[in-house]
């Protein structure tokens, strides 16, 4: 008998064994902040963009359990359904978009007989931190049902300073530059974004915006960025938790898309930013990212 076993059954034969603990949460003082595109998450097996099996479902729930954050921005979500089957509803609380969208069925690109899903922006919430959902930030969809909106809370982790955390995903297709199709309209979302960042520049609560924004933002003399992170009012002088490093989720893609934006305060209480890439198979064609800042 091994020497583990003998504990085991020395411990059982006494009487003395207790159930074990499980893994403490996030250390009381951090705070966690997470964001992840789940690609085409369905709330049905088989369903969708990016079909699922049971085993699909069981394997994205272990990565977001490994994630271990307080809070997850996450986006391509059909529904709540679709983000209870990941996100543990013992353990957190969703808050969805409330966009309706347009009902439109288009194909999936270049997979014939696939029909696409509504992709929601949301916010996952582990229970026992205190949050106050804000309006949803429609103005991105610059009038029309099939952009998203901005999911906007307030949260107020427990003895420290709350943060203002929105969840975007901003159009795709236009990554750098500005002649690509989908730049007008991704141009046009910038303003919008740059009112909701100038006007909690100009509040009392820290914030962060999470999400992805299918842009470059870290490559030299971006425009996006540059409008963005102008230092006016002065809290709106951002960062992004990524710094200036590299993504490894795809050899194929150098450049994070996916990004959480800090406001002055905010990135002065950064500890620690990851890229939670996969062991195995590609549980979704991004990877979740997280920040860990100091509570305070």
């Amino acid at each position: 008998m091994t020497r583990p076993a003998l504990i085991v059954a020395l411990c059982l034969l006494a009487g003395a064994c207790t159930a074990p603990r499980e893994r403490p949460a996030t250390p009381a003082s951090t705070l966690t902040l997470a964001s992840w595109n789940m690609e085409h998450l369905a709330e049905r097996n088989d369903s969708g963009c990016r079909p699922r099996s049971d085993a699909d479902y069981a394997a994205m729930r272990a990565y977001a359990e490994a994630l271990d954050a307080d809070v997850i921005a996450f986006q391509e979500v059909e529904s709540r359904a679709a983000a209870e089957r990941v996100f543990d509803p013992a353990r957190y609380t969703i808050e969805i978009e409330q966009r309706v969208g347009s009902g439109r069925k288009g194909e999936c690109g270049g997979q014939p007989g696939l029909t696409i899903n509504p992709q929601r922006t949301g916010f996952a919430i582990r229970k026992g931190v205190a949050f106050e959902r804000q309006p949803d930030v429609t103005d991105l969809q610059l009038g029309s049902a099939d952009l998203r909106s901005g999911v906007d809370l307030i949260v107020r982790p427990a003895k420290a300073a709350p943060i203002r955390l929105l969840s975007v995903h901003l159009k795709a297709g236009c990554n750098n530059g500005d002649q690509r199709e989908a730049c007008p309209v991704l141009f046009q979302q910038v303003p919008v974004l740059e009112r909701w960042i100038d006007q909690r520049a100009g509040e009392s609560l820290r914030f962060a915006v999470l999400g992805d924004f299918n842009r470059r933002l870290a490559q030299p003399g971006d425009a996006v960025w540059a409008d963005w992170d102008d230092a006016s009012p002065a809290n709106a002088d951002l960062a992004r938790a990524s710094g200036d490093q590299g993504a490894r989720c795809n050899p194929r893609y150098r450049d994070f898309i996916d990004y959480i934006v800090l406001d002055r305060r905010a990135s002065g209480d950064l500890l620690q930013f990851e890229e939670k890439t996969y062991a195995g198979a590609a549980l979704s064609d991004h990877c979740a990212i997280s920040a860990q800042l100091q509570r305070r």
